[in-house]
């Protein structure tokens, strides 16, 4: 039997998926929140919508509607710039927000953080082996989460987003210290199109110690969205009910 590493932290289980909203306007985005409805509470908000519009309204919205907020802007710039634009953010009334970059990219975010959670990226469920390469990183993807995500945890970082397939490694290095965001699941079978590479279940993930999942198109895309949203929380469910 595969070793578990199941999430002990005292995270509601309904808030455990969390919803992108990978549309390209505010309107489409509100639409697809009303239609959800109470079958998801946290929604990460990213750069299309950045793009499309009144953002930081949309995100009040969102907070007047009593829901969690995910920012994936994947801050990346002079740690000064980072350090400055978090503390701005901190003020919205997000829980969650990602950074990228080096260490003093870090240590500014979780200098200036306050009561949000900052999250550093690791190497993105975009990217296989070939894209690496092209990158210039020669090292093991696995080498290199595993050391970002040490650096997160030694600077101050709240957590870290990873593909599920590393999480299991990082359970056993790490124990459960910092948040780990999995994002690239797939509840079907992943499609010749979808440009997510480094993907894994719902059931991958928990297991593999996720905190929390990301899921965009199987929801966004599905013929009943709310009808797959609730089915995938019933999958979390009976992850955390299995391990009680």
């Amino acid at each position: 039997m595969t070793e578990s590493f199941i999430s002990k932290k005292p995270i509601p289980v309904r808030e455990r998926l969390i919803m992108a909203l990978d549309v390209p306007s505010i309107p489409e985005a509100q639409a697809l929140v009303e239609e959800l409805g109470d079958s998801v509470i946290f929604y990460k908000v990213g750069m299309e919508l950045f793009m499309s519009g009144d953002y930081f309204g949309f995100i009040e919205w969102l907070k007047a509607q009593n829901k969690k907020v995910f920012v994936d802007l994947k801050f990346f710039d002079i740690s000064a710039t980072v350090g400055r634009a978090i503390k701005a953010l901190s003020s919205k009334g997000v829980d969650l927000a990602t950074i990228h970059g080096n260490d003093a990219i870090m240590e500014a975010a979780a200098a200036n953080k306050g009561d949000l959670k900052v999250l550093a990226v690791t190497a993105l469920t975009s990217l296989d082996r070939g894209d690496l390469d092209d990158l210039g990183f020669k090292c093991d993807i696995r080498d290199l989460v595993l050391s970002r995500a040490k650096r997160a945890l030694e600077i101050g970082c709240d957590g870290i987003v990873s593909s599920g397939l590393e999480v299991a490694m990082l359970r056993k290095e790490l124990d459960h210290r910092l948040l780990v965001i999995t994002p690239g699941i797939r509840p079907v079978d992943n499609r010749v199109d979808d440009d997510q590479k480094r993907v894994v279940s719902v059931e991958q993930a928990f297991q593999n110690g996720a905190d929390y999942i990301v899921v965009g198109r199987p929801i966004r895309d599905a013929e009943n969205r709310q009808a797959m949203a609730e089915k995938i929380q019933g999958q979390v469910l009976s992850q955390f009910q299995s391990n009680s």
